[in-house]
């Protein structure tokens, strides 16, 4: 297996924080090149600091920006000289009903969640046609198949990406380039921990997330970052177009059942 991963040339977006992050230190572990692609330059370098390694570059880019894309990924590829993989995790959140969601929040929110991972794919493509193959795999949530309350713009970004991931698929299947989607449950991330400190009371926030999931606690960037890989690798080679739950049973559970231990 670290074979394939050594001839593995990838692509993390959102890669200087939570799961992209978790998954670029796992794939240069493993010995692949990876290309760690993030808007936020701060966390970019302390992201470089932790992660020196000559099979890693890191690339400053705003992906919702057509250039943008194009230049990261014609940096990644000049690089290495060659693109088999893909990792598209960036992400935000935001929260709002729709009348309480600016038209402004709306595009941020589908800017960086949708057209990102798009424009990135789409600049990728080629690459990984001239490769043979790869793969795509785009970070979804729970809510691309599902809704929590107060969130309509990024609940309606994860969904998004779950139908780009199935519309790449199909697209692309001839040409043995694989797309799938990662859909996490919580995560113990910046992103996460940014969201629980809204509340007056972060850590209540932190423990009714642990109690929703029936594994009892909330995953690790690590654990996300194992499925990523192994949908990178040939032992995936059957699996296309495909939602993996990654959510510590929590679709599992019928709303409002009571306990019964």
């Amino acid at each position: 297996m670290n074979d394939f991963y050594e001839n593995l040339s990838a692509i993390v977006t959102g890669g200087a924080s939570g799961i992209g992050l978790a998954t670029a230190r796992l794939l240069r572990e493993r010995g692949a090149r990876v290309a760690v692609i993030d808007a936020n330059v701060e966390a970019l370098t302390k992201a470089e600091a932790s992660l020196n390694d000559s099979r890693i570059i890191f690339i400053q880019a705003d992906l919702a920006q057509p250039e943008e894309a194009e230049r990261a990924v014609a940096q990644a590829a000049q690089t290495f000289g060659s693109l088999n993989a893909v990792v598209n995790s960036a992400g935000i959140q935001r929260y709002g009903a729709a009348e309480q969601t600016s038209l402004e929040l709306w595009h941020e929110v589908m800017d960086v969640n949708l057209t990102a991972a798009f424009l990135i794919s789409r600049a990728a493509i080629p690459h990984l046609r001239r490769s043979g193959g790869g793969s795509i795999v785009n970070v979804g949530s729970v809510q691309s198949t599902t809704a929590q309350r107060g969130a309509v713009a990024y609940v309606t970004s994860k969904h998004a990406i779950l139908g780009l991931t199935r519309a790449m698929a199909v697209d692309h299947a001839h040409e043995k380039i694989r797309v799938n989607c990662v859909c996490p449950g919580t995560v113990d991330t910046p992103m996460f921990r940014w969201t629980a400190s809204l509340d007056s009371s972060p850590e209540s926030v932190v423990k009714a997330c642990e109690e929703m999931h029936p594994i009892g606690r909330i995953a690790r960037p690590e654990e996300i970052a194992e499925v990523i890989a192994f949908l990178l690798t040939d032992a995936a080679s059957f699996v296309t177009g495909t939602a993996i739950d990654v959510d510590g049973g929590l679709l599992a559970v019928i709303g409002g059942s009571p306990k019964t231990q």
